[in-house]
């Protein structure tokens, strides 16, 4: 199922903090359940990633902390960051 996209038509800003929040499993074939507006980092490490955009990439390896990431995918093949939580 496609990862649905509430504010799709509405200006996002960095300023603001996500107004929900969710665990993620990194999965291969499942889209996440919102897109992504920020994503969290319990341990630094790398993303494999479906961008909101389209694009498919292995990110450089990410410190721990928030990231302001518009993501539909994260996969478990290449991902090497652990304690993912994704707000929207």
């Amino acid at each position: 199922m496609p990862a649905s996209d509430r504010f799709k038509l509405t200006a996002r800003s960095p300023s603001g903090g996500p107004q929900h929040l969710a665990l993620v499993t990194p999965n291969d074939g499942e889209d996440l359940p919102h897109v992504s507006q920020w994503v969290f980092l319990a341990t630094a490490g790398t993303l494999s990633v479906v961008t909101r955009g389209g694009e498919s990439l292995v990110t450089p390896v990410l410190p721990a902390g928030w990231h302001l990431l518009e993501l539909v995918r994260i996969r478990a093949t290449g991902t090497t960051a652990t304690g993912i939580m994704v707000g929207w």
